[in-house]
C-alpha cells in the first residue's frame, strides 16, 4: 500500500493511514495517523518520537510519483 500522501495526490483526494509500530529502544507501542497532507498525531506512544519523513518538496515535484523522482 502507497503511504497516504502519494495514493490521496494520484486520486486527488484526501486520505489518512494509522502506523502502528514499535519503539526500537523500549519496545512500547506507537501508533501514529497521517493525513495525505503529511500531518500527522500520535495516538498512542512517546511523547516526542523520532520519525523519519522524506526530503521531497511535494509542492514542486514535477513527477507523477514520489518513486519516479528517485
Amino acid at each position: 500500500m502507497a503511504t497516504p500522501f502519494v495514493q490521496g495526490r494520484l486520486r486527488e483526494e484526501a486520505l489518512s493511514v494509522t502506523i502502528k509500530t514499535e519503539c526500537r529502544h523500549c519496545a512500547k507501542p506507537i501508533v501514529i495517523e497521517m493525513d495525505s497532507e503529511l500531518n500527522y498525531k500520535l495516538l498512542e506512544g512517546p511523547v516526542n518520537p523520532l520519525v523519519f519523513v522524506p526530503f521531497v518538496d511535494f509542492d514542486k515535484l514535477a513527477e507523477r510519483s514520489i518513486i519516479d523522482a528517485f
